[in-house]
């Protein structure tokens, strides 16, 4: 099993519009390395759904239920399909991460451009026990 972490600006898909869809195909990423994390995406994988833009924090949990597919916005990349997970009791914020000496190599911070990036199991997890959610 894999962990990830994929952003979305609250304003354009929030993850309570995530949450009351149930499942998204993960559309619209125009970048080679997080659609080369996209397509290393496996059914099942456990994500972490992170509102970007000023709110800047982990919010929720989601998982992987289709592997990589042409995106239909622009089939030469490809898309995800995720499943709504539950919010988490306390968002973690950017800052929180980054003070956060377990955290102190999360692509999160170091790849702060990418739209999808990949996660240890082990920042996965410290992420949740930060949120008070397991």
């Amino acid at each position: 099993m894999n962990y990830w972490l994929v952003k979305q600006e609250p304003t354009s898909y929030s993850f309570d519009t995530f949450r009351s869809e149930k499942k998204t195909d993960w559309t619209g990423v125009r970048n080679y390395q997080a659609r080369n994390n996209l397509r290393a995406m496996s059914k099942g994988d456990k994500v972490l759904y992170y509102h970007s833009g000023d709110e800047r924090a982990v919010v929720g949990l989601a998982k992987v239920t289709k592997t990589a597919f042409p995106d239909p916005t622009d089939e030469n990349w490809v898309a995800v399909e995720l499943e709504a997970g539950k919010r988490l009791r306390k968002p973690v914020t950017l800052s929180e991460i980054k003070a956060n000496p377990k955290l102190a190599n999360i692509a999160l911070v170091r790849l702060s451009r990418l739209s999808v990036v990949p996660l240890t199991e082990a920042e996965f997890d410290e992420i949740l026990a930060m949120s008070e959610t397991k």
